[in-house]
C-alpha cells in the first residue's frame, strides 16, 4: 500500500489540471493501474499511479467544458485573437530589432569619437615635444670658460676682450659706426 492518498477521479482531475474524461480514459486504458472501486467514493486512484502515468499534480486545471451557443464563432474568435497576438509579436520583434541597431549604431559612434580623440591626444603630444624642443633651442647656452686660458680655482680670471674689440683695435684704433 502506498503511503500517498488516493483520490477521486474527480480529485484526480482537478489535481493534474486535466478534465474527468481524461482521467476515466487513462484509468480505462490501464495507465492507472492501482485505480479500485470504492463502495462509497467510487474510483479512487493513488497519487504514485497520476505520476507513474505521467501527470504532475497541482497543474493548472482547464475551465469547465462549456457548451457553446454558436460552435462557429469560437474558431473565428480564436484565430482572431490568434492573428492580433501575431501581429503584436511582430511589433514588439520590430521595435527590439530597432533598440539592437539603434544600440549598435550608438556603440560605433563611441568607437568611432574614441579613436578621434586617441588621434588628438596623439597630435597635440607630438605637438607639445616639438615646443618644448623650440624651447630649449632659444634658452641660452650655459656658461663656458674660455679655451686657452686654464681655470684656476680661487684665481680670479683676467677679462678677455670681445673678437669686436680686437677688430676695431687693429683697424688704427677708431671706432666703427657699423656692425659686422
Amino acid at each position: 500500500m502506498s503511503s500517498r492518498p488516493m483520490l477521486t477521479q474527480r480529485e484526480a482531475a482537478a489535481a493534474c489540471g486535466v478534465s474527468r474524461t481524461t482521467i476515466r480514459r487513462r484509468r480505462e486504458a490501464g495507465d492507472l493501474p492501482g485505480a479500485v472501486q470504492d463502495p462509497v467514493r467510487g474510483w479512487v486512484i493513488p497519487v504514485d499511479d497520476l505520476l507513474a502515468a505521467g501527470l504532475r499534480l497541482h497543474a493548472p486545471s482547464p475551465p469547465d467544458e462549456v457548451v457553446l451557443a454558436n460552435v462557429q464563432e469560437r474558431p473565428v474568435a480564436e484565430e482572431q485573437g490568434a492573428a492580433a497576438l501575431r501581429a503584436e509579436l511582430e511589433r514588439v520583434r520590430h521595435e527590439h530589432a530597432l533598440a539592437v541597431a539603434e544600440a549598435e549604431h550608438g556603440r560605433l559612434l563611441a568607437q568611432a569619437e574614441a579613436q578621434h580623440l586617441r588621434e588628438q591626444l596623439a597630435a597635440r603630444g607630438e605637438h607639445i615635444a616639438d615646443l618644448q624642443r623650440a624651447l630649449k633651442a632659444l634658452m641660452p647656452a650655459p656658461e663656458r670658460p674660455v679655451l686657452g686660458q686654464p681655470s684656476v680655482p680661487g684665481q680670479a680670471q683676467p677679462e678677455t676682450e670681445s673678437a669686436e674689440a680686437l677688430e676695431d683695435r687693429s683697424a688704427g684704433g677708431r671706432r666703427r659706426w657699423w656692425k659686422r
